[in-house]
């Protein structure tokens, strides 16, 4: 007896998914998003079409695609947590400003940040890793600009004095340049948008859903076992109250086998950042973020990694003194008392300063008062709905851009102006008003530590009276 195919001539073969893994936070996310999107187009189509349709897509088992739909509840859907290895590397931006965002949390809560209720709260939050305490206490300590503190009994996690004292200026700096009714633009960078890009969270652009979480709600793009396939873009963009401006977008693809920003250097965005000084009004400011290439210095000052001979090279041209005996910890020192005459300057400040524009910097890690991001995630929302390619890897890259120059038209100015409004009357007053918590519950601190110290000392005294 011949043998009958199961396939329809006009179905496409599946191609089952190895079951080696289970699948990812990613992948089942890719699924839901299929799911609903096929549900929205095609309301008559039965659950079990859908996900046989699911299944010819992704090559991902109907049983598998079943159970994740019945786990799904549209809002929330429980997934396991992400654990990485060589946690500190792959740790992005959005960890490390969630993470920042849980201490200040917890200052206005009237708490002192340990590692112990942050790590915590950090352990049961989904959307970010695992971490073991001495990983969390190195990231804090290392890579994020916190600091160690201890008064009396206390101990707990606080700003760096310079992060503070940025903070402050730049709200200073902000409000003044408002009051002097000067043009203020929003530049930034979004990243990793691409095909496999699927809707997650999604933040409203009201009070009630914003509340200092925009960066956090920012979508990850996603990627099944293809990822090198992936077209990744990088998205360069400069806006005000009255709407992107017109003529300043960069759209450019990331390079197969690269890492995310590495094609973002310091000579590709001061060629763009050159250009688009010309479209701007004269003696405005330009609100951006300290990325590296956002912050190159007109001159290097010696570190660690500097050769003893080059130091000494770059102290004898700056015409300061030294003895020829001394070893790089004494060179560095003397480079250290010097450092601040010579590696302030960033390139793009001084291009900027040519056409009568100042540069202000946001501090590290406080994307959220950055309006730019609240727009971001409204152009992603649009991308997320329509792009519905999710296995076409082959898809031309003018498809990709022409989606995004669609988002971004989508854009009014009344929506910057609100996000503008939202940012100026709630996130920066907000961190406005976070220095004196700290400093109030600090103070307390100090007065409890203080007060227990002396009924220690009267007891002391009270005991050997009676002795």
């Amino acid at each position: 007896m011949a043998s009958v195919s199961s396939t329809s001539e006009d179905e496409t073969p599946v191609t089952k998914q190895k079951q080696k893994k289970a699948l990812n936070f990613n992948q089942k996310n890719i699924i839901l998003n299929i799911y609903q999107n096929e549900l929205n187009k095609y309301p008559k189509k039965s659950i079990s079409e859908i996900i046989k349709t699911i299944s010819n897509i992704t090559g991902v088992s109907r049983r598998s695609i079943l159970r994740i739909q019945k786990q799904h509840s549209i809002e929330t859907i429980s997934f396991p947590k992400k654990i990485y290895h060589n946690i500190l590397n792959k740790l992005n931006d959005y960890d490390k400003n969630k993470i920042r965002q849980i201490i200040h949390q917890l200052f206005y809560l009237n708490q002192l940040p340990t590692t112990e209720n942050i790590l915590e709260i950090v352990s049961n939050d989904a959307s970010l890793p695992n971490f073991n305490r001495s990983t969390l206490y190195r990231l804090l300590l290392k890579d994020m600009n916190f600091k160690y503190e201890k008064i009396g009994a206390y101990s707990f996690i606080n700003d760096k004095e310079e992060i503070v004292l940025w903070r402050r200026n730049y709200l200073r700096k902000i409000k003044e340049f408002r009051e002097a009714n000067k043009r203020i633009y929003y530049l930034d960078e979004m990243t990793w948008i691409n095909e496999m890009h699927v809707k997650s969270k999604v933040l409203k652009n009201s009070k009630t859903a914003y509340s200092q979480n925009a960066y956090l709600n920012k979508q990850r793009s996603t990627n099944l076992e293809n990822s090198d396939k992936i077209k990744q873009f990088i998205i360069c963009h400069i806006g005000s109250e009255n709407g992107f401006v017109e003529g300043a977008l960069l759209i450019f693809r990331l390079e197969k086998n690269k890492k995310n920003h590495k094609e973002m250097n310091s000579t590709t965005f001061e060629k763009w950042f050159t250009i688009i000084l010309d479209k701007l009004e004269d003696n405005s400011v330009i609100v951006m973020d300290d990325a590296p290439y956002h912050s190159r210095k007109i001159e290097e000052t010696p570190n660690n990694y500097w050769k003893i001979s080059d130091i000494k090279q770059w102290l004898n041209n700056k015409n300061i003194n030294f003895y020829q005996d001394m070893v790089k910890i004494e060179l560095l020192h003397i480079v250290e008392q010097y450092k601040s005459t010579y590696d302030i300057t960033c390139v793009i400040d001084e291009i900027a300063k040519l056409k009568n524009i100042i540069v202000l910097r946001l501090p590290p890690y406080h994307c959220e008062l950055n309006p730019i991001e609240i727009i971001w995630t409204e152009v992603k929302d649009y991308i997320v709905k329509k792009n519905i390619m999710f296995r076409d890897v082959d898809m031309k890259e003018s498809f990709y851009e022409e989606l995004f120059c669609d988002a971004l038209n989508t854009i009014t100015e009344k929506n910057w102006k609100n996000c503008i409004q939202l940012v100026s009357n709630n996130v920066e007053n907000k961190f406005w008003q976070l220095d004196y918590i700290i400093q109030n519950i600090i103070e307390s601190s100090i007065i409890n530590s203080n007060d227990k110290n002396n009924n220690s000392e009267s007891n002391a005294e009270s005991n050997s009276e009676y002795s």
